[in-house]
């Protein structure tokens, strides 16, 4: 019993620290990593994500989220 327990709390650990946006948004590219510049335009972030993150993560899916770059929308297309 102590060690479903343990397992238990293992994914729910696993499961806490992954985030909507890191998960299901796909690989990270250099224009979400790279930090605007000053007077620049600003990148816009994944409200759906975001969201997720606040209600599903308690917050902390924020914090993986934005440090990843993963919360901000791709480069838009240029036509």
């Amino acid at each position: 019993m102590r060690r479903i327990i343990s397992f238990s709390i293992l994914l729910l650990v696993l499961f806490q620290s992954t985030s909507c946006a890191t998960f299901t948004g796909g690989q990270v590219n250099t224009y979400q990593m790279t930090k605007p510049r000053h007077g620049g335009p600003r990148r816009e972030i994944r409200v759906a994500p975001f969201v997720c993150d606040i209600f599903f993560m308690a917050g902390v899916g924020l914090i993986v989220d934005f440090s990843t770059g993963a919360i901000y929308r791709p480069e838009p297309t240029r036509w």
